[in-house]
């Protein structure tokens, strides 16, 4: 009760208040919303955080669905006119591809009655609200490793750290890693791997420990790889290295040094039939007391720059926005990657074959 009246207390300050904060009712058959997210921890975290409290204060009910990014799904959904997901948590390169397509609505922030200045990351998107950010980062087994790796060039040090590494299946945020590992400044990777030699100094440094990776290409997988022994390290999402130490009891560790971070997008696929409803979600989910919320369930930092004095002390050191992790970080350039992405992918995919 004291949560949904903090948050309801909080939406009274936005232009929503007359609608979002109307009495709840029972609900109908047209009071429903279908949100879309990725599925696993972060949907159960939404869940508690957003949707359960989001249908108690307006009586909306809230149907899940989940995506892996199928951005084609989306612009069929657009294109016959059979727009079924109300809401969706995208991804930055996803949100701006189908942006620059014309598949997503244009973000109305007076319609949402935010304060666009207040978000990170509010003024480069068109077409999303960032809804949160996380991080790829460095998990280890602390039974094998007690020391732990400390830096983005031990992840690369067979002798000091021996044993196999996990890393994802995609030349992203490999390549970046493996220029930070060979000495490049955080600051300067794209500008580095931007240039050919950059490029060839990236997969140069990836060939000194390519026999021993084991290639993940789920989220879920390198936590499970950590437990059954198969790697000592891995490049993982912090919030599934979270939610397996916290809920799972795993005596997992996380370096944080060169994590690589970014934020998702609320995205409202265009010509959808709840568009009113569409906004007052995201303009629920996207108050400072919301995003504060979703951190005691799962370790992502809240985009709403008011959500930090919300946060539980005891939490902030596990988020990648706290300010130790974030001061040798990267945040991921999705506009070199639209660029040379299908390049790069295709050089990875003839390395891994080597």
């Amino acid at each position: 009760m004291r949560k949904s009246l903090m948050i309801a207390s909080i939406l009274a300050m936005t232009g929503f208040a007359a609608v979002v904060l109307a009495p709840a009712k029972p609900a109908f058959a047209g009071d429903q919303l279908t949100v879309t997210s990725w599925g696993g921890a972060l949907q159960k975290s939404m869940r508690g955080a957003y949707f359960e409290p989001f249908s108690k204060v307006t009586g909306i009910k809230v149907t899940e669905d989940e995506w892996n990014g199928e951005i084609a799904k989306i612009r069929a959904m657009v294109e016959s006119k059979t727009v079924s997901w109300d809401v969706v948590d995208g991804d930055r390169r996803s949100a701006i591809q189908l942006c620059n397509e014309g598949i997503l609505e244009k973000i109305d922030w007076t319609r949402l009655g935010l304060d666009r200045s207040k978000f990170i990351g509010g003024d480069k998107y068109d077409c999303g609200v960032p809804s949160f950010i996380s991080a790829t980062v460095v998990a280890y087994d602390k039974d094998k490793l007690p020391n732990g790796p400390k830096t983005m060039a031990d992840l690369f040090d067979l002798k000091k750290f021996p044993g196999k590494r996990g890393l994802w299946k995609n030349p992203y945020q490999n390549l970046e890693w493996a220029l930070v590992a060979d000495g490049v400044a955080t600051k300067d990777v794209y500008a580095v791997l931007s240039t050919p030699e950059g490029v060839d100094r990236a997969f140069k440094k990836l060939d000194t420990i390519k026999k021993d990776v084991v290639w993940w290409e789920a989220g879920a997988q390198p936590p499970q790889l950590l437990a059954d022994g198969q790697v000592v390290m891995t490049s993982a999402w912090n919030g599934r290295v979270y939610d397996a130490i916290k809920n799972s009891g795993k005596h997992f560790g996380i370096m944080w040094d060169a994590e690589m971070w970014g934020a998702d997008l609320w995205v409202i696929p265009r010509g959808g039939p709840r568009l009113d409803d569409a906004y007052k979600f995201i303009a629920f989910a996207s108050s400072a007391q919301a995003q504060a919320d979703l951190t005691h369930y799962i370790s992502y930092g809240p985009t709403n720059k008011d959500a930090l004095a919300l946060v539980d002390a005891p939490i902030l050191p596990d988020l990648p926005t706290a300010p130790e992790h974030m001061a040798n970080s990267i945040e991921t350039n999705h506009a070199f990657w639209a660029e040379r992405g299908d390049e790069l992918r295709q050089r990875f995919t003839a390395w891994l074959a080597k």
